[in-house]
């Protein structure tokens, strides 16, 4: 079968082209930005790309297209496969069909976390020896590639509640049929589709009603927003996890940072790791996977003992480099929540130590001004802040962060953040660049000025 996916160097629609040639149908595809490293790594798969949207990409017509949820009525090669009545299907209706049919599908759901915690769960299956198949929305830091098909009947997925495509206005989750499913987290997010809060808590719980009464919820019984979704009604059986005494699971610090940590059901202690990751959003994310993996038949302490050896995602508190004594760090948090949750980690991590936090307010809720009144709060944990204002935002950002008061800069320009935080910073400090972007290139331009500098 020939498969042609319009949107292919998106992370999911990617995964999607990788199991398709894993697979063994031939993959053909296109989108407006075709480069590295996505192209090469789907050209390395004998997969064919096209850049832009000519509809001559569809002749000879293919057995059928494969929409990404970027591409919309207008767009010339949409146009052309409507008027020419090919077949097309979404991404995660295609997936759901040709690869999670007959499989234990074990999804991670929630605002926040979902690759990191994917790729917890994956590395613990893997560990465990049951080589899972998978598709997450990144590279996990133990696998070189972001989507397989592995052995059955596993297989783990990272289930987005953005919507499937422009003829499929449902959350990608609905399509999977999970047998275990976590839910993290619950927060207003994506406002380009989802109006208040009380519509994703809707589409949550969508999702609470595909899972079979001999499945388990894994789900954060701290979020009272999981809470509210799980009132409308619920069909299988819970485990609840938190961070601290009082929950059914909990999960322990053994370090301030969260490096070390242990995990118990009510008063039993069900083991302990040490781990390179920080942070107590990650250590209630290692607990969720530690619990999803239960459900599948690994022993918590096996899980535990996987975690030790866990390489997280990129761009998940990630260093870029150190010069002079600076050390620059890459996360992907852009949502308030993580925002604050990232520098707690780092904070803890560093004691003392000078913070300077720097955001790009680039997803599509912040550019859209939604966060503009939490987002001063959540940078309690940094000495300075920088933020960026393009000039097409919208909104003011230095007007909704006058409560940051001196500690806080607005600058219009990349290579102006990096001069300025150049000059600043100093022998000992930690600068944390937060993006769900490439932020114009500012990890390398900054640590170029560092060591001009020098």
């Amino acid at each position: 079968m020939r498969v042609h996916i319009l949107g292919i160097c998106g992370t999911f629609m990617g995964g999607i082209a990788a199991l398709a040639r894993e697979a063994g149908h031939e993959v053909t595809g296109s989108d407006q930005n075709v480069y590295p490293p996505m192209s090469t790594q789907l050209e390395s798969l004998g997969i064919r790309l096209t850049e832009g949207w000519d509809p001559k990409q569809l002749s000879p017509a293919p057995d059928v297209v494969i929409v990404g949820n970027a591409l919309t009525r207008g767009n010339p090669a949409v146009e052309a496969m409507l008027n020419q009545g090919l077949r097309y299907t979404s991404g995660p209706a295609w997936l759901a069909e040709h690869v999670l049919a007959d499989r234990w599908v074990l999804a991670v759901a929630g605002t926040h976390g979902k690759t990191t915690t994917s790729g917890m769960l994956t590395w613990i299956l893997e560990h465990a020896g049951l080589a899972p198949g998978f598709l997450i929305g990144g590279v996990p830091g133990n696998f070189s590639e972001s989507a397989r098909l592995g052995a059955a009947p596993f297989f783990v997925v990272e289930a987005d509640e953005y919507d499937t495509a422009f003829f499929d206005k449902r959350a990608k989750f609905v399509h999977y049929r999970s047998r275990t499913a976590i839910l993290n987290n619950l927060e207003f997010d994506h406002a380009d589709i989802y109006p208040d809060l009380a519509s994703i808590r809707r589409m949550f719980h969508q999702l609470v009603r595909t899972i079979p009464a001999n499945g388990r919820l894994i789900v954060n019984g701290a979020d009272p927003e999981l809470a509210s979704a799980l009132a409308l009604g619920v069909w299988t059986p819970i485990d609840r996890f938190a961070r601290g005494a009082g929950a059914e699971f909990g999960v322990h610090p053994l370090a301030p940072d969260w490096s070390a940590f242990e995990v118990r059901r009510g008063d039993e202690r069900l083991g302990a790791t040490r781990w390179p990751l920080i942070g107590a959003h990650n250590a209630e994310n290692a607990l969720a996977a530690i619990l999803a993996a239960r459900h599948a038949g690994v022993a918590p302490a096996l899980a535990l003992e996987a975690l030790a050896s866990f390489k997280n995602a990129r761009r998940r508190m990630e260093v870029s480099g150190t010069v002079r004594g600076v050390t620059v760090y890459d996360d992907f948090a852009h949502h308030p929540t993580a925002i604050a949750a990232t520098l707690d980690g780092l904070r803890n991590k560093v004691g003392s130590a000078r913070i300077l936090a720097v955001l790009e307010p680039r997803s599509a809720t912040m550019r859209l001004g939604v966060h503009r009144d939490t987002l001063a709060g959540s940078f309690g944990d940094a000495d300075r802040v920088y933020l960026f204002e393009p000039p097409d935002l919208g909104w003011d950002v230095r007007g909704a962060t006058t409560a940051l008061a001196e500690r806080g800069r607005v600058l219009a320009s990349v290579d102006a953040l990096a001069a300025a935080i150049a000059t600043e910073a100093k022998s000992g400090d930690h600068v944390l660049i937060m993006s769900n972007g490439g932020f114009g290139g500012l990890h390398g331009k900054l640590l170029k000025a560092l060591g001009d500098g020098a």
